[in-house]
């Protein structure tokens, strides 16, 4: 897969800690009259809607960007994302939804709110020992050509460290979050779980299941016109997740993808 556009980005990081950020104190047991369980959630978010169900609510304004504004953001975000790690040497790779935008058309798909990426759980560790609470100074290039500053957080779950879902309110291990809007990249960590009853089954706490073989050896691409890396069996993994029609329906979410003998792209529907 080949793409035109070429950005230059210059990133760099301050390293604030090197500790996991504590979790937040667990209440004791509930008393007569709050019979409801403790809650342990570490990342919030506005809720209230889909869309408000994908900002930060640290970094939320109170109001939703705009559908350009969010385009912008998350391509930024995800372009950082990818350099970050990249300069770093630390492996991760596109994932869910983002990587069936990339199977199309190496580009975020229109719709998105949201981008996830996956880590091993061994570099996951090694993020919250390391890189956890870090920010990240982003300069690049917007499409009219104008320079922008990007500032993003690094925000490893104090709870990551639990390989099982638990109560199933800390599924998100990590987050790179835009701190100007709130939007931000889901990371999640898979683990062998099961290593000596299912040897070779990667899981995360959102029951979604990998055999190493799928994953690994991973495959150098681009996605947004920067580096990046896709499991080796990408097709099948999208296959399961999302059905086969997934790869091959042109129509979705009232809009039409436009084959080309170059690159595919989305337009609005008429």
């Amino acid at each position: 897969m080949h793409f035109s556009r070429l950005f230059t980005i210059l990133t760099t990081s301050a390293l604030l800690t090197n500790a996991f950020a504590s979790p937040a104190r667990i209440p004791g047991p509930p008393s007569r009259q709050d019979a409801s369980p403790p809650k342990t959630k570490y990342f919030h978010e506005p809720g209230g809607s889909m869309e408000l169900g994908h900002y930060d609510i640290r970094y939320f304004t109170g109001k939703a960007v705009t559908y350009e504004e969010r385009g912008d953001t998350l391509y930024h975000l995800i372009r950082a994302y990818l350099t970050v790690f990249r300069e770093r040497n630390i492996e991760t790779w596109i994932a869910h939804g983002t990587l069936l935008g990339w199977w199309w058309n190496g580009k975020i798909m229109p719709w998105d709110w949201d981008l996830d990426t996956q880590v091993s759980a061994s570099t996951l560790t090694w993020l919250g020992e390391n890189l956890n609470m870090t920010t990240h100074n982003y300069t690049g290039t917007s499409k009219d050509g104008t320079i922008i500053s990007r500032e993003y957080l690094l925000d490893i779950n104090p709870y990551s460290a639990e390989r099982l879902r638990g109560d199933g309110q800390n599924v998100i291990d990590a987050r790179f979050i835009d701190v100007t809007t709130g939007l931000f990249i889901d990371i999640t960590g898979l683990s062998e779980t099961n290593p000596s009853t299912q040897p070779g089954v990667w899981s995360c706490k959102n029951y979604h299941r990998y055999r190493t073989r799928d994953i690994y050896p991973l495959r150098e691409t681009e996605f947004e016109g920067v580096q990046a890396l896709v499991p080796y069996s990408f097709d099948k993994i999208l296959t399961e997740e999302y059905g086969a029609k997934a790869l091959t329906k042109t129509q979705y979410e009232g809009y039409i993808l436009l084959l080309s003998a170059h690159f595919n792209f989305f337009t609005d529907k008429e």
